[in-house]
């Protein structure tokens, strides 16, 4: 039955205890206390307060309440009894601030009524006349939505008068609790059992939706059968005898709920209790079986009616048979799903965990992989995890850590699915799965994970399993397994690049990206690794907002030229997923759209171009002012004429991109993370060439320096920048373009005699004797029927 429940108070509370009298009971005059005793003492027939004081300044308050014998052959006379001291303020946080969802009322009451059975199995062990003429072990729900209640009835160890009243009349003392407590102090009766409720709250739950809770209860200890009642906000409540015959139990216990009139078509709907059985206790080990409508088909029989013209005796009636549907009650059972990670591992079958998977998270496509496991030690608890076929339908997933994607379950019984973080980190949210636990800290309510130590040790090694996982997905031999996993979940483990770097060891191996030397197919770290020539001491890569953007980038021409790989990062997330990583294998990460590039093999001609170069990069430099901190001799151009590279430690040009497409981004910060731009010139190139002639022979020249500012508009762009007023680049282009067209191929002599015609046709009109002539445009021009031509 429902956890008794046991609870303490202060000692100030036990100084502030009245004594309420029960029926029958003397005044408050005749109450004598006892020097010394601890305890007040009531004469007979009245109620006895009774203060146990325990360690430091709890008490323990218990009331016990006498009756008079009634006389022999009269009926069962009622008793009523007084819960403990402030009562009424502890049942007003059970029903109010416990519990988050009233329908958790069902999930405790199951879950006592599956404890109960559990004792009476494990005590029938030693006594088996306990289990004599009491039926199968199961639990049955029966709601009736005419008459507003629910029965939950449970063939377990029922319990006595003095049962009843320590266990339901005693705040937060659990039955269940006592129970494991003996346990654990006789060693040869073991201690693994499987109860579930300790907390001794749960049965009080009831109070959610109920007005009025009946406890009808038979233990096999006892020959008589006693009822239990209370209503809601009642400080007291009532034990008697049940009398009726139609109302005994062979063993076990119902509870009876009155529900409250806003709650009756909620919860006394059929339907909707099998599906809180469903989805709160369909693991429980004992059947469970719910009062559900049924129809079937059945043939009935009736009387053909005789045709037109044709008369028919009495006997001579034919039979016609139909099929109609009818419709029925009858039981159900409501947990037909066995737990499966209860079970070995090496007797369940691949197909099985995936119905399983479908079935439990609502899938339509087999998960990609799984695991299932047994953890003991510190922690004991048993976890199947899977890792989705498809990908989440909207990216706000990834950014909410509360997926319900893993269900906790405690002794088999659904605990809750709602976490923020305490079981899985946010970047391992799609994994789904089910953990099953014995000793999980939750609170009083159940509803809740507590932070503990408990809780970190299961997190590490729920992360380690899911790994371990995924890492046999990346070394199958199919490949395609992964490319589906990295299509949908990438982004994932980039994301834990950058929340969780405890784990950069284990998350590392399993990113992906595009290459110079890959841009069909994605490359691992690793295989990079791979493939570097000795004499490479760094990883390069490049970060912009395509893979076509990275292709053509200026930044690649010596590298590729080298032979040097350099890996294309493209999506927003990469680029701050590798500067979290910082290094891999020893070997750094680079990007090359920074200052300071080394390629490891530095020339001698070098220090010849730099003092050929001198004289432009300071006139350049001059003519740039303060849109550049330096202008520079290039080591990463073949091709190009010039590039603009990022400062070391500023934002590259792709990272500026990203925060300035920032909706909340502030502002202000641009300008300082921004850092220098580097103006790199290709001294091999001949506009380079040009405008050194230029800047040696005519320095002042409006043409060159009109070239500079273009060339460093052009290098903006095709370095990833964004220029700051686009129209007037375009205006400085179309300026470049006349002077590099004007004039080159002529003009045709059409174009010249229709340039003078046009010159004497004006003169014309514009002399007095010349006949002038209306022009009308053409949308002047009116048909004889338009009703607005005048």
């Amino acid at each position: 039955m429902a956890p008794a429940l046991s609870g303490t108070l202060g000692a100030s509370s036990v100084a502030a205890l009245r004594p309420c009298a029960a029926r029958g009971a003397p005044s408050a005059a005749s109450f004598v206390a006892s020097r010394g005793s601890g305890a007040a003492r009531c004469p007979r027939g009245g109620v006895r307060w009774e203060a146990e004081r325990s360690r430091g300044r709890i008490a323990r308050v218990r009331c016990d309440a006498a009756v008079t014998e009634k006389p022999a052959g009269e009926e069962a006379a009622e008793e009523q009894f007084e819960y403990q001291a402030e009562v009424s303020r502890l049942m007003d946080l059970i029903v109010h601030s416990l519990y988050s969802h009233k329908e958790v009322f069902l999930r405790e009451l199951v879950s006592n009524a599956s404890d109960a059975l559990d004792k009476l199995r494990f005590l029938g062990v030693t006594d088996s006349s306990l289990l004599a003429d009491g039926g199968e072990l199961e639990i049955r729900i029966k709601p009736d939505p005419d008459a507003g209640t629910i029965t939950i009835t449970d063939t377990g160890v029922g319990m006595t008068k003095d049962e009843l009243k320590d266990c339901l009349g005693t705040i937060a003392q659990s039955g269940t609790s006592k129970f494991l407590k003996a346990l654990k102090e006789n060693k040869d009766l073991g201690s693994d059992n499987g109860l579930i409720g300790q907390f001794g709250v749960g049965f009080y739950s009831a109070f959610l939706v109920a007005e009025k809770v009946v406890v009808s209860t038979k233990s096999p200890k006892s020959d008589k059968q006693y009822v239990w009642e209370a209503v809601a906000d009642s400080s007291s409540y009532v034990i008697k005898e049940e009398t009726d015959p139609e109302k005994m139990l062979t063993r076990g216990t119902q509870i009876t709920l009155f529900l409250r009139p806003d709650d009756k078509y909620e919860f006394a709907d059929p339907s909707r209790i099998q599906g809180l059985v469903k989805n709160y206790s369909q693991f429980v080990s004992f059947p469970i079986y719910t009062w559900q409508e049924k129809s079937r088909t059945v043939e009935v029989e009736e009387d053909e009616e005789p045709k037109e013209g044709e008369e028919a005796t009495e006997g001579e009636k034919q039979k016609k048979k139909k099929t109609i549907t009818e419709k029925y009650w009858d039981w159900e059972l409501a947990n037909e799903t066995k737990p499966i990670w209860m079970r070995n591992p090496k007797e369940i079958e691949k197909t099985e965990y995936n119905e399983f998977y479908k079935k439990t998270f609502n899938e339509f496509l087999d998960p990609l992989a799984h695991t299932h496991f047994t953890t003991e030690g510190e922690v004991e608890f048993r976890s199947v995890l899977y890792v989705p076929g498809m990908a989440p339908l909207s990216n706000e997933e990834i950014m909410n850590p509360k997926t319900k994607n893993i269900r906790l379950y405690v002794k088999r019984v659904f605990i809750s699915d709602d976490f923020d973080g305490e079981l899985f980190p946010r970047y391992l949210s799609f994994v789904k799965g089910v953990v099953d636990s014995n000793d999980l800290p939750l609170n009083v309510s159940r509803e809740i994970l507590q932070e503990s130590r408990i809780v970190r040790i299961m997190r590490k090694r729920l992360v380690r399993k899911t790994f371990d996982m995924i890492e046999e997905i990346a070394k199958k031999e199919d490949k395609e397994d992964y490319k589906k996993f990295w299509e949908s979940f990438g982004k994932f483990i980039k994301l834990g690049c950058i929340e969780d770097t405890g784990n950069h060891k284990r998350l590392a191996p399993l990113l992906r990206f595009h290459s110079s030397k890959n841009e069909g197919d994605t490359i691992s770290l690793d295989q990079y690794v791979e493939n570097m020539p000795e004499s490479q001491k760094a990883i390069y890569y490049i970060a912009t907002d395509s893979l076509q953007s990275a292709k053509t980038a200026p930044f690649l021409e010596k590298l590729v030229q080298k032979d040097i790989e350099v890996l294309y990062l493209i999506e927003p997330i990469d680029e701050v997923a590798i500067q979290n990583l910082q290094t891999y294998k020893e070997k750094k990460f680079v990007d090359i759209s920074k200052e300071d590039l080394e390629l490891g093999d530095e020339e001698e001609e070098n220090k010849e171009t730099k003092q050929e170069f001198t004289l432009l990069c300071d006139w350049v430099k001059q003519q740039l002012g303060d849109k550049v901190a330096k202008v520079q001799i290039s080591k990463r151009l073949s091709s190009s004429p010039c590039v603009l590279v990022s400062g070391k430690f500023g934002w590259s040009a792709n990272m500026e991109r990203l925060m300035k497409a920032q909706t909340l981004g502030d502002t202000s910060s641009l300008e300082f993370m921004r850092g220098r731009r580097i103006f790199e010139i290709n001294p091999d190139h001949p506009i380079i060439k040009d405008l050194n002639a230029a800047c040696k022979n005519e320095p002042e020249s409006t043409e060159a320096k009109r070239a500079v500012e273009l060339l460093y508009e052009a290098a903006l762009i095709s370095s990833g920048y964004t220029p700051e007023s686009p129209a007037e680049l375009g205006g400085k282009i179309y300026e470049m373009m006349a002077i590099a067209l004007g004039g080159r191929w002529g003009r045709s002599d059409t174009e010249e005699a229709e340039t003078t015609t046009t010159g004497e046709a004006s003169v014309e009109a514009d002399s007095p004797e010349g006949t002038v002539t209306e022009v009308i445009e053409p949308s002047e021009v009116r048909p004889e029927s338009d009703p607005w031509r005048d």
